[in-house]
């Protein structure tokens, strides 16, 4: 490879670096040819995309890109295949199912969502990892189903939904204490109608007007006797 090559190909890794928010770093060495085809058509078949990458090269990439990688540096030795996956589990899915018959891929490493994982150890928690679309799948699901089905699942205590499910309930018990503190400049503007009482004292000095008509009567009074 010339370094024309080389720089070629680090520039596409961290374009796919950048354009992929998920993937896996594994060891496939010691697969026949054969096998290989059938782990990469595997691959194909549940849109993962599997390339195998030089060490130096995919450290230069990573170096190179604005994401921080320096975790992966480590397992950055013998053999190394990157797997790129737009659904989070689906390469995990296919390393275990694929160890069903063979002794290979071992996972080296992976990121989800920015979240690192490192060892072949952690393989059967990232199967069990839900996606987004999973997630909010199982949320539809929950709210379509009978009422017993969506108490059934609120107490589930490894139902990862509940957290989100009480996160809504807690949400909605606020609410009414929300609208209940904003209706009380209601009983304020009660409180202020006794302003119109003014009227009331008018109406009671009415009569003062007429005092001068009585006082003029009287004189006429005494002018007559």
């Amino acid at each position: 490879m010339t370094k024309e090559e080389k720089n070629k190909f680090i520039e596409d890794l961290d374009v796919l670096l950048n354009e992929n928010k998920n993937f896996y770093l594994a060891d496939i060495s010691g697969l026949t040819a054969e096998e290989s085809s059938d782990l990469r058509r595997l691959c194909f078949k549940r849109d993962v995309t599997l390339r195998v990458v030089k060490n130096t090269l995919l450290k230069k990439a990573m170096e190179r890109n604005d994401s921080n990688f320096e975790e992966f540096y480590q397992t950055l030795s013998g053999n190394t295949s990157i797997m790129f996956t737009e659904i989070g589990n689906s390469p995990a899915k296919i390393i275990k199912d694929f160890r069903k018959k063979h002794n290979k891929p071992i996972l080296k490493a992976a990121i989800i969502e920015d979240c690192f994982y490192l060892g072949d150890e952690n393989i059967d928690a990232l199967v069990e990892l839900r996606s987004k679309e999973e997630l909010i799948s199982e949320i539809i699901t929950i709210l379509q189903s009978p009422v017993k089905n969506v108490i059934s699942s609120l107490q589930s205590g490894e139902n990862k939904l509940s957290g989100i499910l009480t996160t809504l309930k807690e949400k909605i018990d606020q609410e009414p204490a929300e609208e209940s503190k904003a209706e009380e400049p209601k009983a304020e503007e009660t409180a202020e109608e006794p302003a119109e009482e003014p009227k009331a004292e008018e109406l009671a000095e009415e009569p003062k007007a007429e005092e001068p008509a009585e006082e003029s009567k009287s004189e006429e009074d005494k002018k007559e006797n």
